[in-house]
């Protein structure tokens, strides 16, 4: 590879720590750059010249560089810092060991299915898209803790109309996110399904619906209470009822490098979840 950059999460000792290693250890013998993940926005050309981005962190350091990665087809190999992890390939205990296996091309490229969103608005003056998500694109109440009435389309048919605390729509990624922890499905992780959940649902359906991957999902805010758009937890566009949002996939993909097999998601599911079960003090019967 000509260049790989290290993005870490400086919020992180351990990250700082372990990505300072690595840098130290491969950079004789590969052409390196390294920065924190606190100033990815300033880092679009150094990415886009590079063949790989290593994160060093959690899934919300990958959301943060794949706003970057994914226009450019540069591929991430995400070492987990975090609790859960779900998007990355590597543990910290086995990163210093086995990095060095990918920077020799010994891997894969993984790609992930994302979803756009475009708001029309009548007085939004922000920008109106399209907004890219891996996760989750999410509607929900403010500051304010009055629920807010979304109704919903699929496909240009009325679905139903929400009175709850927030609507998702995830890719197959984020099922495992905000989606799980509200009690939504976990699809495979390369299924191009999208995932509709409300939460805290008074009014309307409150379980999750697949879509096929082709689906349209159109929320416009109802009533007299003012929402807020989420791209992927880490940005927010205000709206007001009358606004909708339209979302689809996007096309553009999120690329991992991956050595291990498609299974391994499968494997490890209830270990990052924090359930896995311990076989030797399982009730045989």
């Amino acid at each position: 590879m000509k260049e790989v950059g290290i993005i870490y999460n400086s919020m992180n000792a351990n990250a700082v720590d372990l990505a300072n290693k690595l840098h130290e250890g491969i950079s004789s013998s590969q052409q390196m750059w390294i920065n924190s993940s606190d100033d990815v926005q300033n880092l679009s050309e150094q990415i886009r010249n590079s063949d790989m981005i290593i994160t060093v962190g959690g899934d919300g350091t990958i959301l943060r560089v794949n706003r970057i990665t994914s226009e450019c087809g540069v591929p991430i190999l995400g070492i987990n810092m975090g609790r859960l992890g779900f998007m990355t390939e590597l543990t910290a205990e086995e990163a210093l060991d086995k990095v060095e296996k990918y920077l020799s091309g010994s891997f894969r490229v993984e790609e992930r299915n994302m979803l756009q969103s475009t708001i029309s608005s009548g007085s939004f003056s922000g920008d109106l898209g399209p907004h890219h998500a891996l996760n989750d694109i999410v509607l929900a109440r403010g500051t304010s803790s009055r629920v807010v009435t979304i109704k919903v389309l699929v496909d240009g048919a009325i679905l139903t109309v929400f009175r709850s605390d927030a609507v998702i729509v995830s890719s197959a990624t984020g099922s495992t996110g905000y989606n799980l922890s509200v009690g939504g499905p976990i699809l495979d992780p390369l299924s191009q399904s999208i995932v509709i959940k409300p939460v805290a649902a008074h009014i309307g359906l409150s379980t999750g619906i697949v879509l096929n991957d082709y689906s349209t999902v159109e929320m416009i805010v109802e009533g007299f209470q003012d929402s807020i758009m989420s791209i992927d937890g880490a940005y927010d566009y205000p709206l007001i009822p009358g606004d909708s949002v339209m979302i689809k996939q996007s096309e553009r993909k999120a690329r991992f490098a991956r050595a291990n097999p498609p299974e391994h998601f499968y494997e490890t599911l209830t270990r990052r979840l924090g359930f896995g079960l311990d076989v030797s003090r399982a009730v045989r019967y």
